[in-house]
């Protein structure tokens, strides 16, 4: 169940992270109060991931998640560069997301 929270605490990261420039430097009181639900959402999904995976695989994973997310809401909304070389680099950072993941599971 763990991993799900972490998961889930990813996708909410991902949330607020895409919401945040709606906020204007968190001025705007709809959008900052949707981003601060969410990062309030993905701090507890985290912590409770935090009771049995060791605390540096989530945080990595927590913040691959994030960033890799992000990322493609980036390319797929924002028109965000879409190049080899930087889908390479997210290619790497979700190759280690996975990595760590199959190393927890050989140690539980």
């Amino acid at each position: 169940m763990s991993w799900v929270f972490l998961i889930a605490a990813g996708l909410c990261e991902i949330f607020y992270a895409a919401a945040m420039p709606r906020t204007e430097g968190f001025t705007r009181l709809w959008p900052s109060l949707f981003c601060g639900a969410f990062i309030a959402a993905s701090m507890y999904l985290l912590s409770l991931a935090t009771r049995t995976i060791p605390v540096g695989t989530a945080y990595a994973v927590w913040v691959g998640i994030g960033a890799v997310g992000t990322a493609v809401y980036g390319m797929l909304a924002l028109g965000e560069d879409r190049s080899v070389a930087r889908m390479a680099c997210f290619g790497l950072i979700l190759m280690g997301i996975v990595g760590l993941k199959l190393l927890t599971l050989r140690g539980e």
